[in-house]
């Protein structure tokens, strides 16, 4: 019997290498974003390549936002955004049928489990002017429903105010980026309205009241139907 043969190792590229020697040189000189990069000809020097090689590994890292390139200035250190995550999940999510909504729900899935672990994070710390922060905005989206207007910018900003107490930058950008993918795939496939608005405003306002009672597990679980609420609304699209 003939024996299949194995699948050939995937090798690292020689743009590949280059790129991670670039990343390298930034990590080992400390260089923050806005910085400097030496020059085309130095890095052709420090890492013994060629122009090409190392304008095209310049390319490659500016694409995922580590690296800037001004035409006429010269190359500097990105701010290593998460605009290629938002990117990807976005093409990724589309890419499937338009009746496929199981792209959309695995964005909610890793959203929501992110979510109902901070948020019993903050429950027992959360300030009293934070919580009159989050039902400012719970109140400007009742008003919203009450004028017919839609409020997912509220919506937004409810979320990111939520775990402004942790003092963590990651979480509003890792927020803001599931939310940017959301709202993208949302406009791409015509689901521009929230069909139960009131419905949604009192998920918001019970996960304030939670938290006002330091109820941990109130908080966790009004989270939980909040996002049962999103997921049920894209299915029915």
């Amino acid at each position: 019997m003939r024996r299949m043969s194995a699948q050939p190792r995937q090798t690292e590229t020689g743009n590949s290498r280059i790129q991670r020697a670039v990343v390298q040189l930034i990590l080992d000189r400390r260089l923050r974003p806005g910085a400097p990069l030496p020059t085309e000809a130095e890095l052709m020097d420090d890492l013994g390549v060629s122009r090409n090689s190392v304008r095209e590994a310049l390319k490659a890292l500016q694409a995922l936002d580590i690296v800037e390139i001004r035409h006429g200035y010269g190359t500097y250190v990105g701010q290593a955004s998460l605009t290629p995550l938002i990117d990807g999940l976005t093409f990724r999510t589309l890419a499937r049928h338009d009746e496929d909504t199981g792209a959309l729900a695995e964005i909610l899935q890793v959203r929501e489990v992110l979510e109902e672990g901070l948020i019993r994070r903050i429950a027992g710390s959360v300030a009293e002017t934070e919580l009159d922060a989050l039902e400012a905005v719970v109140t400007r989206m009742e008003a919203a429903v009450r004028s017919g207007r839609p409020f997912p910018e509220l919506d937004r900003e409810f979320h990111e105010l939520l775990y402004a107490s942790l003092g963590n930058a990651l979480v509003p950008q890792l927020l803001a980026a599931f939310w940017t993918v959301f709202r993208r795939v949302a406009d791409a496939r015509g689901w521009t309205d929230d069909p139960e608005p009131e419905v949604t405003v009192r998920r918001h306002r019970d996960i304030v009241t939670a938290l006002r009672a330091r109820d941990a597990e109130s908080a966790q679980r009004a989270m939980v139907h909040h996002f049962r609420g999103i997921e049920a609304r894209t299915l029915t699209r």
